[in-house]
């Protein structure tokens, strides 16, 4: 795999980690700059925790402490680098309580990571959302948590505003959907209307990549609802 350049795709939000950055098996990593210390949004499979971490030093995050990372749902593409990146650096671990069982155990059906063979070992979780919306604070910034289920019970979008817009972390919009996920297409689709409310500015998708500006954010959700019969 050849290596591709981690790189600032909104004001402080930078791509990180995926297929060509760190590993094929890996959803995309955002890193969001708190200006006293960084976010992850999601932290991949697992295969390549080094390569992510080194690629926040070569965005320039380097000399900023990893304070945060916030898991978006329970797949193994989205949760198996967080050991990882525990063993190299100590931020607090962040996700909704309707997946908080399957990510602290593991859970080979309920992550999919029988799927991608591998084994995820058993990790905590530090802050445990349990609302539909809650603020999280990274650095000297805020992070407002969105419960959206319908991928999984317990997924959750975050919405990041900064002068130059609203940034949507929304990332796995697209789905898929099966019983074994606990997914709920009814759930997802009310989800989608809620993050079309919010009118952001910028989409960070977590396989199909960056959508902006605010037009094009609207155009992707509203296929994804066409798409799956809304």
């Amino acid at each position: 795999m050849s290596k591709g350049k981690p790189t600032e795709v909104f004001s402080g939000v930078y791509l990180v980690g995926g297929p060509g950055l760190t590993s094929p098996s890996d959803c995309l990593v955002y890193a969001l700059d708190g200006r006293s210390e960084v976010a992850l949004v999601d932290t991949g499979a697992g295969r390549n925790p080094e390569r992510l971490l080194s690629n926040l030093e070569e965005v320039g995050l380097g000399g900023k402490p990893l304070g945060t990372v916030i898991l978006t749902h329970c797949h193994v593409d989205h949760i198996g680098g967080l050991k990882g990146i525990l063993e190299r650096a100590r931020p607090r671990v962040v996700c909704h309580k309707g997946d908080l069982e399957a990510i602290q155990s593991g859970d080979p059906q309920k992550t999919a990571s029988s799927w991608y063979g591998i084994r995820l070992p058993e990790v905590q979780v530090d802050l445990v959302l349990e609302g539909a919306e809650e603020e999280v604070k990274v650095g000297e910034t805020l992070l407002l948590c969105i419960h959206t289920p319908g991928h999984t019970p317990g997924s959750i979008s975050l919405l990041w505003e900064v002068p130059q817009g609203r940034v949507l972390f929304g990332q796995d919009i697209h789905g898929p959907f099966m019983r074994e996920f606990g997914s709920d297409l009814t759930q997802w689709a009310s989800s989608m209307r809620r993050l079309l409310e919010l009118k952001a500015d910028v989409l960070c998708e977590g396989h199909f990549g960056i959508f902006q500006p605010a037009r094009e954010v609207e155009r992707f959700i509203l296929e994804q609802l066409r798409e799956n019969g809304f």
